[in-house]
C-alpha cells in the first residue's frame, strides 16, 4: 500500500489521533472524566445536554440527542442552536425507566434548510427560480422516500412537492407552498439527514428517585427508649421502642430512618462519655467500635434485640412510608472476631501491637482500622458477604462511615458488585475530606455525599457552593446537606439559637434535594463539648433519653420543639417537584450581603413549579433589604408580576423585578415563596 492510498483511519492512527466525522460534533457535555464514570440521573429528571456541532461551508448544519435505553431502543431528540456564532447546540435527555442507558449527539447536513435558505433568496431576487423550486421538490420527495412516515404525514409533503412544480402559479406562491409551516413542522419532527456523524456514546446510569431526593432523619437506636433508674443506671432502647419513635418521624414527613450502627460494641479500650479513656461497666461505648464475643458486623447487640426485632423495625418503617438506612463502618473493636481469625487484615506495629486508628491529634484507641492492602481478596469477601446479609434484612440504603479511608477501587469494586443484583441499593458517603476524594466517590458509585455544606455560612460562601454542586458536578454527585451531625455541631449553630436551627434546616430542605436531621434537632441541642465542635454528652458514648413524651400535648414541655416546623418543610418539599431536582437552581441578587436568595423551577404537565427562598443568615438580627430577582430564570419576562405566596406564613405579597423584604428574630428568618401567577 502506497502513502496515498493508505486509509483515513490507518493514517490518523499512525498520528495518534482519532477520526473526527464528515461533521465536527465537539466537546458533548455532560461527560464525567472522558467517559470513564457515568452521568447520573433518576427516572424522569431532566437534564442539560450540549455539544459543538458546524461544518465547512454555507450548507445547514443539524443536530440530534439520541438516547438509547437498556434494551436497545433509540429515542431521538431535536437540539436547538444557542449561539451561531459559537455552533453551541443544547437539548433535554431524560429517562423514563432505571437502567444503564447511554446517549450521543449526531450532527448532519440538513439539505432541506440548506435549500430553504438559498431558494428564498434566489427566488426573491429571480435568480435561477425555476431551477431553485426543482431543487426543492427533488429534496422533499428525498425525504418521503427515505424517511418513515404515516400516509398523512407523506401527503403533507406530496401536496409541497406538486405545489412547487405547479408552473401555473407563481414562484413565490410555489416558494410559500414547500416552506409552509405544515411542511416545516414535518422537517423538523422527521427530517432528512445527510452524512449524518455520530459523536462517542455517553454511559449515563438512571437510578430511583430516592438517590436524588430524600429527607433524612439519623437515630441511635439505643438511646430511643432508654431511661435511668432512680439509682442512675441505665437501661438501653431496644429496636422495638425505636420502631414506637418511626411514628413520629414519619408525621414530620421524612422519607428515611438512618441507624447509627447496631452491631455489637467492643469491651475492649471501651470509650467512657466525652470520648474519655475511663469507662464504667455500665457505659455502652462507641457503636462504631464494633464487635465483640457477641459477634461484628452481621451481629445485633444483644442489648438492641434479635434479627427478629430488626425485622420488625424495617415492617413497621416500610408501613409508615418510610425506608431504613443503615450505617456501614468498616473498623473493628480489638475484640472483633475478625482480630483474632485474620490478624492479617490489620496493621501489626514495630512492637507487636495492632495499630488503633488516628487522626492526629485525635486517638480511637477503641477502634483498629482494617489494612487493605494485607489480603484484599479476603477482605473484599467479607464485607460483601456482611453487605448481604442486611440487604437480606430489607437494608436497600447505606450510609458510610468515612468511606475516604479505604480504597476507592474497593468501592468501586463492591458498589458494582452489589448493584449487578440489587440495583436498587444506594449509598450515601460520609465524606467530609478533600474536593478530589469526595467527587471521585461520587464517580465510582456512591449516590450521594455529605458536604461542606455545614461550615459554609456566609452568603458568598453558600452562593459559591451553590453553584458548584448544581453545576458541572451534579452530572455525578449528589449533595446531601446536613446543619448538624451526631459529630458536628458548629459555632454558627452552637450560638445562633433557634433562628439558626430553623433557617439551616430550611435552606438544607430547599436547596438541594437531599438533606438530613440528627436527632434531637427539633429540640435545639446547641450545647458543644469544650474545645470540640461537637455535642457536649455525646450520643456517640452515652445513652441519651429526649424524654420525648414531655413535648407532646398535654406534656410539661408541649410546644417547646422544631418539629412543626420540620413537618412544614417537609410537606412543602412533597408538594413541589421542583425542590426534588438539583440542577435546576438559579442565584439572585439581594442588596444587604447577609441575605441569601435562590429559586428553583420545574415544568410539570405543562405549568411551572416555581419556588423562591429568600434567607436571613444573621441569626440575631433583623433584617431588612431589596431582593432583585432574575425574571426570565423564573420563566417570566422582566415586566412581569405575580403573588408571592409565602408557604411558612400563609403571607401572600404582588412581586415584581424588585421586591422589599423583612426577615430576623422579630419576624421568620426565612421566606419560602410559592409563584402563583396572575
Amino acid at each position: 500500500m502506497t502513502e496515498s492510498t493508505r486509509t483515513a483511519e490507518a493514517v490518523l492512527a499512525r498520528a495518534h489521533q482519532r477520526p473526527l466525522g464528515r461533521i465536527p460534533v465537539l466537546s458533548v457535555r455532560p461527560r464525567v472524566d472522558c467517559g470513564a464514570a457515568p452521568v447520573k440521573s433518576v427516572v424522569q429528571e431532566e437534564f442539560e445536554v450540549s455539544a459543538t456541532v458546524f461544518r465547512e461551508g454555507h450548507d445547514a448544519v443539524n443536530a440530534t440527542l439520541v438516547l438509547t435505553a437498556p434494551d436497545g431502543t433509540e429515542e431521538h431528540r431535536p437540539m436547538t442552536l444557542v449561539s451561531a456564532g459559537l455552533d453551541h447546540w443544547v437539548g433535554r435527555a431524560c429517562a423514563g425507566r432505571t437502567g444503564t442507558w447511554s446517549f450521543r449527539v449526531e450532527g448532519w447536513s440538513d439539505p432541506y434548510r440548506t435549500w430553504e435558505h438559498d431558494a428564498s433568496i434566489k427566488v426573491a431576487a429571480e435568480v435561477d427560480t425555476a431551477l431553485m423550486l426543482e431543487e426543492g421538490a427533488r429534496v422533499v420527495e428525498r425525504a418521503i422516500a427515505e424517511v418513515e412516515r404515516t400516509p398523512e404525514q407523506a401527503q403533507v409533503l406530496r401536496d409541497a412537492v406538486t405545489a412547487l412544480r405547479d408552473n401555473t402559479r407563481p414562484p413565490m406562491v410555489r416558494l410559500e407552498a414547500g416552506t409552509s409551516p405544515e411542511v416545516e413542522r414535518e422537517m423538523a419532527t422527521r427530517p432528512l439527514r445527510d452524512v449524518v456523524t455520530p459523536s462517542a456514546p455517553v454511559p449515563w446510569l438512571v437510578e430511583r428517585d430516592r438517590a436524588l431526593y430524600g429527607a433524612w432523619y439519623e437515630i441511635f437506636p439505643r438511646s430511643e427508649g432508654a431511661h435511668q433508674d432512680e439509682h442512675g443506671r441505665w437501661t438501653s432502647g431496644t429496636l422495638r421502642t425505636a420502631a414506637q419513635r418511626l411514628p413520629a418521624i414519619a408525621q414530620m414527613e421524612f422519607d428515611v430512618v438512618y441507624l447509627t450502627p447496631v452491631h455489637p460494641i467492643g469491651r475492649v479500650n471501651r470509650k467512657g462519655p466525652n470520648n474519655t479513656l475511663e469507662h464504667t461497666p455500665e457505659d455502652p461505648g462507641s457503636p462504631y467500635a464494633i464487635g465483640s464475643v457477641e459477634g461484628g458486623h452481621d451481629a445485633i447487640h444483644p442489648d438492641l434485640g434479635t434479627f427478629a426485632d430488626f425485622d420488625a423495625f424495617v415492617a413497621e418503617a416500610e408501613r409508615l412510608g418510610l425506608e431504613v438506612a443503615l450505617d456501614l463502618a468498616l473498623q473493628c473493636a480489638p475484640d472483633h472476631p475478625w482480630v483474632k481469625e485474620h490478624p492479617e487484615w490489620f496493621t501489626t506495629r514495630a512492637d507487636g501491637s495492632i495499630a488503633y486508628a488516628e487522626n492526629p491529634p485525635k486517638k480511637y484507641q477503641d477502634i483498629y482500622p482494617l489494612n487493605f492492602d494485607n489480603d484484599p481478596e479476603g477482605i473484599y469477601a467479607a464485607v460483601r458477604d456482611v453487605v448481604q446479609v442486611w440487604i437480606d434484612h430489607g437494608v436497600r440504603i447505606f450510609r458510610v462511615d468515612n468511606p475516604h479511608t479505604k480504597p476507592v477501587e474497593f468501592w468501586q469494586w463492591l458498589i458494582a458488585d452489589v448493584a449487578a443484583d440489587y440495583p436498587d441499593v444506594i449509598w450515601l458517603a460520609e465524606a467530609f475530606t478533600r474536593p478530589a476524594m469526595m467527587h471521585t466517590l461520587a464517580k465510582v458509585g456512591f449516590q450521594q455525599s455529605y458536604t461542606y455544606f455545614a461550615w459554609r455560612n456566609a452568603r458568598w460562601e453558600l452562593e459559591e457552593y451553590l453553584r458548584e454542586v448544581s453545576g458541572e458536578a451534579a452530572a455525578y454527585m449528589r449533595p446531601s446537606f446536613w446543619p448538624t451531625t451526631h459529630d458536628i455541631l458548629t459555632p454558627y449553630m452552637q450560638y445562633g439559637g433557634p433562628n439558626a436551627f430553623r433557617l439551616r434546616a430550611a435552606i438544607a430542605a430547599t436547596a438541594v434535594p437531599s438533606y438530613g436531621i440528627y436527632a434531637g434537632y427539633e429540640l435545639v441541642e446547641n450545647v458543644a463539648r469544650p474545645g470540640a465542635e461537637e455535642q457536649i454528652d455525646n450520643e456517640k458514648y452515652q445513652y441519651k433519653d429526649r424524654k420525648w413524651a414531655e413535648r407532646e400535648p398535654g406534656g410539661r414541655k408541649a410546644g417547646q420543639t422544631l418539629a412543626p416546623y420540620l413537618k412544614r418543610l417537609n410537606e412543602i418539599r412533597r408538594a413541589h417537584p421542583c425542590l426534588h431536582w438539583l440542577r435546576n437552581l438559579a442565584i439572585h441578587h439581594v442588596d444587604d450581603e447577609n441575605i441569601l436568595a435562590y429559586s428553583k423551577r420545574r415544568t410539570v404537565d405543562g405549568r411551572d413549579d416555581v419556588i423562591i427562598v429568600v434567607a436571613n443568615l444573621d441569626p440575631h438580627t433583623t433584617r431588612e433589604s431589596w431582593l432583585h430577582l432574575d425574571m426570565p430564570a423564573l420563566g417570566m419576562t422582566w415586566h412581569d408580576s405575580f403573588l408571592a405566596h409565602d408557604l411558612i406564613t400563609g403571607d401572600s405579597w404582588h412581586w415584581g423585578e424588585h421586591n422589599y423584604i423583612r426577615l430576623g428574630r422579630d419576624t421568620e428568618p426565612v421566606h419560602i415563596v410559592h409563584v402563583r401567577r396572575f
